[in-house]
Order: C-alpha cells, then structure tokens, then sequence
C-alpha cells in the first residue's frame, strides 16, 4: 500500500481574521510557515520590541514580504506598553491597500497586536464591550487593564485615512 504525503497547515499562535487581507497572530515558527505561505503575505507588522528570531527573518525573505519592524522604542524594552506613535505608524501601512494581504504581529499575538486590532475596531466603529471581548479571546487570562485603557482613549481622529481605504473601513 502506498503512503501519502499529507501537507499539514497549522496556523501561529493566536491566528485570526480580522478583515479581508488582514491577519493578526504571535511570532511563527517552522511548523507554521506552510499555513503563513498559503496567504500570500505581502507586508508584515511586526509589534514587538525586539526583531523576530531568524528562522522568522529567512521566511520573510525568502517570500519576499515587506516586514515593518514598529516596536522599538528608545531605551524600551518588552513589558513597555504600545505606544500611539506606533499604532499611527502602523495605520499608515494597514490602511494602504497596496501592502496587502498583511499581518499584524507581536512575540506571542496578545497584547501589542490585540491593542492595535482593538485601535482598528475603535475606528471601524465598533462598540467598546464588542471590542474588549475580542481583545480578552486572545489575551485570555492575562488581560491588561492599560491595553484596553489604551483603546478606549485611542483618538480615531488621529489616523489618516487614505483616499482609497480598504473597503472593510
């Protein structure tokens, strides 16, 4: 009898959809990068402090995706919260429909990402609970009070909107 080779995909950790060419999920390892090849990145945002391990590097380029590195800070380091800076950075790239389809990124996908894919609801409009609940699904047990602070004083008005924004917006 003949065996089958079957291609498994496994999404990272904290994988989701959160719109149209637009993921959210934690730093991928190897077993992940057949899943991460199957949607065609173009354009990474990548959250965290510090860079992605190199394993991470060499998928990047060997796929030719754009990564945008907007997680470090002067004299920061892991535990420092998301800064507005970086979420307006970050905006200017999600919003422009030419980096797609892109993911947003951190270390594990909780924390920096949640709060700036609870920034994206806040200017989608959404209402705050519905906001919170998803930020709490990929946090889990290990809420931050100051994240979900963050979003909800987020000033949308703030962002840049482009002429042409993606059409979820």
């Amino acid at each position: 009898m003949r065996r089958v080779a079957y291609q498994h995909y496994i999404p990272p950790v904290n994988f989701g959809y959160v719109e149209n060419d637009l993921y959210r999920c934690g730093q991928p390892n190897e077993l992940n990068f057949p899943f991460m090849e199957k949607l065609g990145l173009r354009c990474i945002v990548w959250l965290a402090p510090e860079e992605p391990n190199q394993n991470v590097m060499d998928f990047v380029d060997d796929q030719d995706i754009q990564l945008h590195h907007l997680g470090v800070q002067e004299g920061g380091n892991a535990s420092d919260p998301i800064t507005e800076d970086m979420i307006l950075e970050a905006f200017d790239l999600i919003l422009d429909t030419r980096n797609h389809p892109m993911a947003i990124m951190c270390n594990i996908g909780r924390h920096r990402t949640g709060t700036m894919v609870g920034c994206l609801r806040k200017l989608q409009r959404w209402n705050l609970a519905s906001i919170f609940e998803e930020y709490r699904r990929f946090a889990g047990p290990k809420v931050r009070i100051l994240n979900e602070q963050f979003i909800e004083l987020f000033d949308t008005d703030l962002v840049r909107v482009p002429v042409s924004p993606p059409p979820w917006l």
